[in-house]
C-alpha cells in the first residue's frame, strides 16, 4: 500500500539563488520523484507535497548541504 501524501513545510538555511532552488528540488525529488516542491528563497522555506517523512526530507536536504528542519503548518 502506498504512503499517503504529506504536506510539509521546511525551514531551510543556506538557500541564496536559483541554483539552490534547483539543488533543493533535485534532492527532494531523488527521495520521492513525484514530490511537488515550492521554494520560497526570501523566507528560506520549502513547501513539499510528498510521500516521504519530514525527517527523510530534512536528511536529504542536509546531505545536499542545507540545514533543514520541519515547521508546523
Amino acid at each position: 500500500m502506498e504512503e499517503p501524501r504529506k504536506d510539509l513545510l521546511m525551514q531551510v538555511e543556506g538557500m541564496t539563488c536559483q541554483g539552490c532552488v534547483n539543488s533543493v528540488t533535485k534532492a527532494i525529488q531523488r527521495l520521492d520523484p513525484s514530490a511537488k516542491v515550492e521554494v520560497d528563497l526570501e523566507h528560506g522555506r520549502v513547501h513539499v507535497v510528498t510521500r516521504a517523512q519530514a525527517l527523510e526530507v530534512a536528511q536529504a536536504l542536509d546531505a545536499a548541504g542545507y540545514e533543514a528542519q520541519a515547521m508546523t503548518m
